[in-house]
């Protein structure tokens, strides 16, 4: 069985940054693994620019950011394996494998990140009526046939949900000169980043249509249109608003989901909100010397951000490496969500063997105008800062500093919450 320090499950984003970080941290037996034919994750089939102003200070296309970290990454002579399917990781950090070359095998480390990103949730979720006829994508799948294979998926297009990737599709379908009818989202906010509402729908005319879902699916062999109709405040269509759009392709943007099977293997404690690990403010799970960053983590909605956490992964997996998975744990303060915040990553912090400060990122329920994020140490409110406009679209995020707990020598809990005033 080989067996190496560190071995990474992705080869995207969170996993090159976290690979960097580790061999930066002074870890050299660091292995990648990555199902794909290349690295990059995907990011490869994101053409679109908006990436890397907050790590590189400009604006890149996918694949250049991508294209950044594999450059550093070789730069590090990390090595990598292609092709490579992860089957399963038991608890004794034993990875079972298989490719072309090595068959089946397993691998053994002594420490795991998990970086292997998330997948749309399907269409079959949804409960949408009607036969299943050619011309219904999702949109993650849509852009990869254009993006990478070169297809054009359709003439006439609805897209059902107004997620990041839903309106990018929007605008690159427009630009291909497909005619996109109707973006509609069933809840009565986006669930994509304002920017890109503005730049993919406002921008081309297209309009965007809140409480509103799909309820019918005409055509038997291609789609010949769909049904939308108006819904109310429990989600349910209101008779009478019905609006019949001719098509010949829907694309399902209906949001993402953590990648996590291979993580409940490894017997990792789940977030019920989240659908991915529960971890640390050092980005540890519940089983020790298993990692976990990017979007197998939560769904970011910058890639900036993927890679800063994965940095604090990797350099935590080197961490745990060079004191032989000794660690004690001196004081754990559990972090909790309420009023309004949907959760937080992470969900405890130890605060005697923290780093000097600890992002911590969550989003909202919903979409609030003049509202405070607040953080309270058990009861005394800490910090009180007001945001115009927050919306479950964008990631919030606070910074805990280290000395702002001396004062609280036996703090138990520490709450994020929205505050009215």
């Amino acid at each position: 069985m080989a067996e190496h320090d560190i071995v990474i499950i992705g080869g995207g984003p969170a996993g090159l940054a976290a690979a960097v970080a580790a061999k930066k941290a002074g870890i050299t037996d660091i292995l990648i693994l990555e199902r794909e034919a290349c690295l990059g994750g995907i990011l490869n089939q994101c053409i679109h620019n908006g990436f890397g102003l907050h790590t590189f200070k400009e604006e890149l296309t996918g694949p250049e950011y991508a294209a950044r970290y594999i450059e550093l990454a070789e730069s590090e002579n990390i090595p990598y394996k292609l092709n490579t399917m992860v089957l399963d990781i038991n608890k004794d950090k034993e990875i079972t494998v298989i490719n072309r070359e090595d068959g089946l095998a397993m691998i053994k480390a002594k420490a795991i990140i998990l970086a292997m990103g998330c997948r749309e949730r399907p269409r079959g979720a949804l409960n949408i009526p009607g036969y299943r006829p050619a011309g219904i994508y999702s949109a993650g799948t849509a852009q990869r046939l254009m993006n990478i294979e070169g297809f054009s998926v359709g003439k006439e297009v609805v897209i059902l949900g107004s997620g990041d990737i839903g309106l990018i599709m929007a605008r690159r379908m427009t630009l291909e000169g497909a005619k996109v009818k109707v973006v509609a989202e069933l809840m009565p906010y986006s669930g994509g980043l304002k920017r890109n509402i503005v730049q993919c729908l406002d921008d081309y005319g297209i309009p965007l249509k809140l409480s509103h879902t799909v309820i019918n699916i005409e055509g038997k062999d291609r789609l010949t249109g769909i049904t939308l109709a108006q819904v109310d405040e429990k989600r349910k269509p209101i008779p009478g608003t019905e609006e019949y759009y001719s098509c010949d392709t829907l694309l399902l943007s209906v949001g993402l989901i953590p990648e996590n099977e291979l993580s409940k293997g490894a017997g990792v404690k789940m977030n019920q909100v989240t659908f991915g690990p529960e971890v640390g403010d050092q980005l540890e799970t519940s089983s020790p010397g298993i990692f976990a960053c990017g979007n197998v983590l939560h769904v970011h909605d910058l890639v900036d951000y993927v890679s800063e956490e994965a940095a604090l992964a990797g350099a935590s997996a080197a961490a745990y490496i060079k004191a032989d998975g000794e660690k004690e744990t001196a004081h754990a303060v559990e972090l909790a969500a309420e009023n309004g915040v949907r959760y937080t990553v992470p969900q405890k912090i130890d605060v005697e063997n923290m780093k000097d400060k600890v992002t911590v990122r969550f989003r909202v329920a919903d979409v609030y105008k003049d509202r405070f994020i607040s953080v309270y140490y058990d009861d005394v409110r800490v910090s009180h800062k007001k945001k115009k406009v927050l919306a479950p679209g964008e990631m919030e995020q606070i910074v805990l500093k280290k000395d702002s707990f001396k004062e609280y020598p036996e703090l138990k809990r520490i709450v994020v919450c929205t505050e009215v005033e």
